[in-house]
């Protein structure tokens, strides 16, 4: 009997996505076999998972965690290191699926090496298209391979879109829960604390995507991933503020009927689905009760108080090397604040200026996105102390 068992690489294991991803593949020892991990600072947590999964081997970012990790398994486990390392893990012949999970700039590359590859790619890296959707587009047009998205929202428009007709779109509809300032006076902002930026209401993530869901950064990401993923323009893509959660986003048709994916927030749905495609299969998960839902809400997103969503609107116009500027200055003023060197108010002004700074390359290469990337980084380390006055 021909072995269906699909072997999958997760970029990110030891983060909230990776962490989700291993409970979904728990699941089904007889589908899916764990190849490859990775993982940056979460070493000893990566440790319990080789020992829990077996992988074939490993990527970590250092030589320092490489030698933890060979001390403990010796031979038994192959050691990738640094960018190199995922590049090699991404596009491993015995792998079938690849979970990009990482976050930032970072997972871009990994994503190109599993389409060269014909990997089928569980995307969850936003980065990945945001900085280099044109390119990504057009190597998935000459290639066996595709995409599927794990974020709830895109996973939840892809959902809504089986069996229909892209041509018969007339919206694409968002969903946001707004973060945990949604509500709160922008004069507030410059006070806010690292602790209560990372109270996201609804969903437990990383410390990154938490920051940008609190300035809407992460929704403006979307905006622009939904524009290659799903190949409509940016007058087809709107952003609702949903404070329950509870709809993921929505799908308006030329008829005006509106297609919407509901559930609980909860990560192994979209991760599930975007292994299983395009079959379903069971998951324990929470089910949704109506007669618990006291009120679902929507409010139109104020772009004047966050910032960050005009901006990204404003680089997908723009195009060319401009949203990987924007990213670039967007992920360095969320570490600057994370480790307490500038305001959260701040952020969307270091975002602005580095856009007006560096300049724009139209139809980028590879290697000019890369190029505009750390030329972007440079310039916001370099002139903080201007950027935030």
């Amino acid at each position: 009997m021909k072995n269906t068992q699909k072997n999958i690489a997760i970029l990110g294991s030891t983060g909230s996505i990776g962490i989700n991803s291993l409970e979904v593949i728990s699941n089904f020892p007889d589908k899916y076999r764990i190849a490859y991990l990775s993982a940056n600072k979460g070493i000893p947590k990566l440790v319990e998972q080789i020992r829990k999964f077996q992988p074939t081997g490993v990527a970590v970012m250092d030589q320092t965690s490489a030698d933890v990790i060979y001390k403990i398994f010796g031979d038994t486990v192959k050691i990738f290191i640094g960018e190199e390392g995922l590049n090699t893990i991404a596009s491993s012949p015995e792998v079938d699926i690849v979970i990009n999970s990482l976050v930032g700039f970072v997972g871009l590359v990994p994503t190109i090496k599993a389409i060269e590859s014909n990997k089928r790619i569980a995307l969850a890296n936003k980065e990945t298209l945001v900085v280099a959707g044109n390119i990504i587009t057009k190597m998935l047009a000459h290639s066996n391979t595709k995409i599927i998205p794990i974020d709830s929202e895109h996973s939840a428009i892809f959902q809504c879109l089986v069996g229909e007709d892209i041509n018969n779109v007339s919206r694409l509809i968002l969903t946001a829960s707004g973060g945990p300032f949604w509500q709160m006076d922008k004069n507030k902002f410059a006070s806010v604390t690292i602790s209560q930026a990372l109270e996201h209401p609804n969903w437990k993530m990383g410390s990154k995507i938490t920051i940008d869901s609190a300035t809407l950064m992460n929704k403006g990401l979307e905006i622009i991933e939904a524009h290659y993923l799903f190949n409509l323009p940016i007058e087809k893509i709107e952003v609702i503020i949903h404070p329950q959660s509870i709809i993921h986003s929505m799908v308006e048709f030329v008829d005006g009927s509106i297609k919407a994916q509901l559930g609980y927030p909860d990560m192994k749905i979209p991760i599930q689905y975007a292994l299983s495609y395009p079959e379903r299969f069971p998951l324990r998960s929470t089910r949704l009760n109506f007669n618990d839902l006291k009120q679902i809400t929507f409010f139109e997103p104020d772009i004047q108080k966050f910032e960050c969503l005009s901006l990204a609107y404003k680089a997908l116009i723009n195009g060319g090397t401009s949203p990987a500027i924007m990213n670039a200055a967007n992920e360095i003023a969320v570490e600057l604040f994370l480790t307490q060197k500038i305001t959260f108010d701040k952020i969307p002004k270091i975002i602005q200026k580095a856009m007006e700074s560096v300049k724009i390359v139209e139809n980028p290469s590879l290697e000019e996105i890369i190029k505009a990337d750390s030329e972007t980084r440079n310039f916001v380390l370099s002139n903080i102390n201007n950027l935030i006055r």
